[in-house]
């Protein structure tokens, strides 16, 4: 491992997320368990304790402003932060700090606080999969990726959901120390060294708005009704009397995508609630109209990258009854 202590500030506030903080700092207290020398500060605007998202106080080591600079900065999430302007001098005492840190990252709706700082400017960056389009509208200048689990941009890093400032933590580690380490530190936590698909395996795959015309609503209600059913091109176009070609177009300009397409998506969240429900693959392709096992494998590849079977088994239950593929293996 490399040689000297590395100094990791987090700097956290009111409301905070409990786990933006306890999760990465985990990890890097793990790695020093592996020979790291990671030494973690709590850092907050004026020095005192803040209120966390469970209720319990966390206390500061310092004033954010008085701190000496850090060779990593995280910049923790809350639930509020996405729906309620950032707090200027938060943002400006972010802005300070990473100016000084080797590398700053953000977990969670962090990346609301790094926006606000000016600090995503011009890069790619990622939060959790439900504030991505807030996110994108508040930083124009953004590159945001929604199915992203972390982004990482030159010395700037973000990560998504809770969850995911684990994986970037991980990363962190693998970076200064290399991939032998990081992965001892994921087995030890019985984590994945690196998850398999991105954040579209945990959100709904429809959260769009509802199409304006009312042919179309006759569309995708129907699908939805009954996704078994024929829904080629030409029964869809027949059904509300227009040409395969004029619904395509109108697909195409309301939900950018193509009848086929959506088909295939209200299939593959139909298999889904089926797997998540205790059927087999086999049974979910059937019961939500796929023509057999090889073309859900094939839907599961492409929007998740894991198999069916992978998924049940890694989403289906949180209990000790279903093997797992072994974490960091």
């Amino acid at each position: 491992m490399a040689p000297g202590a590395h100094r990791v500030g987090v700097l956290v506030f009111d409301d905070m997320k409990m786990l933006d903080l306890s999760g990465p700092a985990e990890v890097f207290a793990e790695a020093n368990r592996y020979g790291a020398d990671y030494r973690l500060s709590v850092v907050s605007v004026g020095g005192g304790s803040v209120r966390s998202s469970i209720g319990v106080r966390v206390p500061a080591d310092a004033d954010a402003l008085g701190a000496p600079s850090f060779d990593t900065l995280l910049v923790v999430g809350g639930d509020k932060v996405p729906t309620s302007p950032v707090d200027e001098e938060l943002g400006a005492v972010a802005r300070k700090l990473a100016s000084e840190a080797g590398r700053v990252a953000s977990i969670c709706t962090g990346a609301f606080i790094l926006g606000t700082a000016g600090l995503l400017d011009g890069k790619r960056a990622t939060t959790h999969w439900q504030h991505t389009a807030l996110l994108a509208r508040r930083c124009p200048t953004t590159r945001v990726e929604p199915d992203a689990i972390f982004v990482k941009d030159g010395t700037t890093y973000t990560s998504a959901g809770v969850t995911a400032g684990i994986d970037l933590a991980l990363a962190l580690v693998e970076e200064d120390h290399g991939p032998g380490p990081a992965r001892s530190v994921a087995r030890s936590l019985v984590v994945y060294m690196q998850r398999s698909g991105g954040q579209s395996q945990f959100s709904a795959s429809l959260r769009g708005p509802a199409p304006r015309t009312p042919v179309l609503r006759m569309v995708l209600d129907a699908v939805q009704a009954d996704p078994t059913a024929d829904h080629s091109l030409e029964s869809l176009a027949a059904r509300v009397r227009v040409s395969p070609r004029h619904l395509t177009r109108m697909f195409r300009t309301e939900l950018d995508t193509t009848p086929m397409k959506y088909v295939e998506l209200i299939r593959f969240d139909k298999a889904k609630a089926l797997l998540d429900a205790g059927h087999n693959a086999t049974q979910a392709a059937a019961l939500s109209g796929f023509p057999g096992y090889e073309s859900l494998r094939r839907a599961f590849a492409r929007r998740l990258g894991v198999s069916p079977t992978t998924y049940r088994q890694r989403f289906g239950t949180t209990g000790p009854g279903s093997p797992t593929p072994r974490p960091g293996g």
